[in-house]
């Protein structure tokens, strides 16, 4: 099925403008900035199928979230498959790091389905580590959009006394940011043992356990660098997250890095990775959900149903290099 020209436009739109403001320069050997590398385009279809069980359901709203456009990561809509049941079909932007696609259905009884779907060609860059990393600095001024990675997240106690001693004792203004960061990242590594474990616990639990997988191992990163006034943050792809840090270089621009924290080789500052990223942040507002959310999940409601509304999150790779 073709993509509708306003649907196609909204979209191209919305990664225009999310790319227009969080580009950042691909450093050469003298610039301290990320250098993006080996290049690969994937297809991915991502989008939801919602059913009812044992009667119908009306005014159904469901959401998912679907990639934007990164430095690592370009993004081109390619086709749509929306059942006729689905009345509306609009995306939002949340926080220039994820979109939700939002679909309507009037209707939907015992033994139907609605789906839209969306099919998008990804391109992702591995990230390489700069060359030179002697100028970077801890951030002195925080701009005001990146006040939130300074704050407590679900799972990320940076404020948690125990956090505050393990930054004071991993952290040191004697030593280089990059160098600072670092050491974070391998005590980490050794002295929290990976075990994976389906339910997310917080990072103060997995200190206190000395035990933890991506979630919970990223998390104690975040907290431990937002505790030294250093800017944190999650990024998830499909099943796995890691953590990216903010540094400044000397003439006060600031910069991303990712580092692998869960995981074999030692990535600091690097990702290997072409799976796409699905949300970058750990603290999002999202309607109808009282308390602030880690991940930016699907979602369902109806207004009235007789029956059990069910949905199902598609996120499934269709082409791969």
């Amino acid at each position: 099925m073709k993509i509708s020209p306003v649907l196609h436009l909204f979209f191209v739109a919305l990664c225009w403008n999310h790319a227009t403001c969080h580009a950042q320069t691909t450093g050469d050997d003298e610039e301290p900035s990320i250098r993006l590398v080996n290049p690969t385009t994937s297809e991915w279809e991502m989008g939801l199928r919602l059913s009812v069980a044992g009667g119908e359901a009306t005014g159904i709203v469901a959401t998912c979230p679907l990639p934007v456009e990164w430095p690592e990561q370009s993004i081109k809509l390619l086709t749509k498959d929306i059942s006729d049941n689905v009345s509306r079909v609009t995306f939002k932007e949340l926080d220039e790091a994820v979109q939700q696609m939002i679909i309507v259905v009037p209707r939907l009884q015992a033994g139907q389905t609605a789906e839209a779907i969306v099919r998008i060609e990804i391109s992702k860059s591995w990230i390489e580590a700069p060359n030179q990393t002697a100028s970077l600095t801890r951030p002195r001024k925080i701009p005001s959009t990146l006040r939130t990675y300074l704050q407590p997240s679900p799972f990320i106690e940076s404020r948690d006394r125990k956090i505050q001693a393990l930054a004071e004792q991993l952290l040191d203004d004697d030593e280089p940011a990059w160098q600072e960061v670092e050491g974070v990242f391998d005590w980490i590594r050794e002295n929290i043992e990976y075990r994976f474990d389906e339910k997310i616990k917080s990072c103060v639990q997995a200190l206190n356990d000395g035990v933890g997988d991506c979630e919970e191992m990223s998390s104690l990163f975040i907290a431990t660098c937002r505790a030294a006034g250093i800017p944190a943050r999650a990024v998830w792809i499909p099943g796995h997250t890691y953590p990216e840090f903010y540094l400044n270089d000397a003439n006060g621009q600031g910069h991303w890095f990712p580092c692998q924290i869960a995981g074999e080789g030692h990535d600091f500052g690097r990702m290997p990775e072409h799976k796409p990223i699905l949300q970058k942040g750990d603290r999002f507002r999202i309607t109808g959900a009282r308390s602030v959310q880690r991940y930016v999940k699907p979602t369902l409601t109806a207004k009235n149903a007789t029956g059990t509304p069910k949905i199902e999150w598609i996120l499934r790779p269709a082409r791969t290099p």
